[in-house]
């Protein structure tokens, strides 16, 4: 199940408070600013910095040629 659009309006990265990437098949909202994602479980985004995993450059990367391509959107615009 995907998150309630209303909720991925108004989500923002805890730390620089900017907007995430959804990825629903994936289960992560995606900070590509500072190349953090945050787990979605059980429908629940797991906003904590200090669960966030830092992802690499070849990580990121396709990420963000994938939302590219999905035509993922970021929650809000900053």
């Amino acid at each position: 199940m995907a998150l309630d659009p209303q909720l991925l309006e108004i989500l923002a990265c805890p730390e620089d408070k900017g907007p995430l990437l959804y990825f629903a098949d994936e289960g992560t909202l995606y900070n590509p600013r500072l190349k953090r994602r945050y787990e979605v479980r059980d429908d629940i985004p797991i906003m904590l910095v200090d669960e966030a995993t830092t992802v690499d450059d070849a990580e990121h990367d396709r990420l963000i040629a994938k939302a590219e391509a999905d035509g993922i959107t970021p929650t809000f615009e900053a």
